[in-house]
């Protein structure tokens, strides 16, 4: 019976079953899509969430900025406010414009005033300065004076004379001709006044008194040729025994031929020291009297010096006879000077000096004319 089969039958059995499969296939494939779709739509749903949130957050952010800004707005209107209120209030306390006009007029009239005041003041200062070099040019003038009288100090008095007269030019006054004209006059005549070195002959005398504080007397000496025993012993004897006892008495005995004249007893201790400080007192007086210029004293001083040299020392004496040929040249040195006379710049300078008061009292008691005019100006 199997084989009786039809053969139709077998392929039926035997062939697969694509109608059962195809639709798991499309159930496979449309699943997957709804659930792409429903992520899509939840990725979707997720970002419109953020964006909102964020937009939320920005609006709530921007409206706390708008509620501090209006805060500080709200802060400076009220100081702007205050500020108004201030100015309201000074502004009411301003005086009204009749007395400001009056305030400004009083103002202007102060500052002029205080301009003439302050001209006055330059004036009286500059008169003050002037009057002060004007009294200290009549000082150095009666002090070149001075020197003039007790020392004759020409280039001291030719110096305070010069400085006085640049002084007085420095003024730039032509009412300062006389007393300009009188300066001259005086420094022409220091100028040609004869100015003896009366300091290097101080000094001079100075070391003339040093040397003669050293001086010794000389002591006396005898030179050893035998006198006139060996002078016979040497013409009648020859070289024999006879001469040189001769030549040896010769040393021990002198036969003089000169003894009429005075022997200078030997100066030592007390007496030598006598004579040095009469010498150093002399010459001291004659750089005192060369100092001031007078000549009989100092003529005096060196002649008495010159005599204790002569009385107490010896001629044969170098240092002695070197001093006293020193002290005979400088007894004849010119120390006198005849000082040119002041007194006709000194009463000039004085004149000068009253004038300038008597102008500047002048000028003080004269009215003054510029203040309204400043006044004028002012307005």
């Amino acid at each position: 019976m199997s084989e009786a089969t039809s053969p139709k039958e077998q392929p039926v059995q035997d062939a697969p079953k694509p109608t059962t499969k195809a639709p798991e296939r499309a159930k496979s494939s449309s699943g997957n899509g709804l659930a792409l779709i429903a992520l899509l739509l939840g990725a979707t749903g997720i970002a419109i969430g953020g964006w909102g949130v964020w937009q939320l957050r920005m609006l709530q952010t921007n409206e706390q900025q708008q509620v501090a800004q209006l805060e500080q707005t709200q802060a400076q209107a009220a100081a702007l406010s205050q500020q108004a209120k201030s100015l309201d209030s000074r502004l009411q306390s301003l005086p009204p414009p009749d007395e400001l006009d009056e305030r400004r007029r009083l103002v202007l009239q102060l500052q002029g005033d205080q301009q003439l005041l302050n001209k006055r003041l330059e004036t009286v200062l500059g008169a003050s300065r002037q009057e002060w070099r004007l009294a200290e040019a009549e000082h150095l003038l009666r002090l070149a004076s001075l020197r003039l009288s007790a020392l004759q100090d020409i280039n001291s008095a030719t110096a305070l004379v010069r400085t006085a007269d640049e002084i007085v030019r420095d003024q730039d006054d032509p009412a300062a001709y006389a007393v300009r004209e009188q300066l001259a006059k005086s420094l022409e005549a220091l100028l040609t006044t004869p100015n003896p070195d009366r300091t290097g002959l101080f000094l001079q005398l100075g070391a003339l008194r040093d040397q003669g504080m050293q001086l010794n007397a000389l002591n006396p000496s005898f030179k050893d040729d035998g006198g006139v025993l060996g002078q016979l012993a040497e013409e009648n004897y020859g070289e024999g025994w006879w001469a040189g006892v001769l030549q040896t008495a010769g040393q021990y005995v002198r036969l003089d031929f000169n003894a009429d004249q005075n022997i200078r007893p030997l100066l030592a201790g007390q007496s030598l020291t006598q004579v040095r400080l009469a010498l150093s007192l002399a010459l001291e007086q004659a750089q005192w009297a060369a100092l001031h210029g007078q000549t009989a004293v100092y003529k005096q001083a060196l002649t008495q010096a010159a005599d204790v040299l002569d009385g107490n020392f010896n001629k044969d004496n170098p240092s002695s006879r070197a001093l006293r040929a020193r002290v005979g040249e400088l007894i004849d040195q010119s120390i006198e000077v005849k000082a040119p006379d002041l007194t006709n710049s000194i009463n000039a300078m004085q004149a000068y000096i009253e004038q300038k008061q008597s102008a500047r009292e002048r000028l003080k008691d004269a009215p003054v004319a510029d203040k309204p005019a400043t006044e004028e100006a002012a307005q």
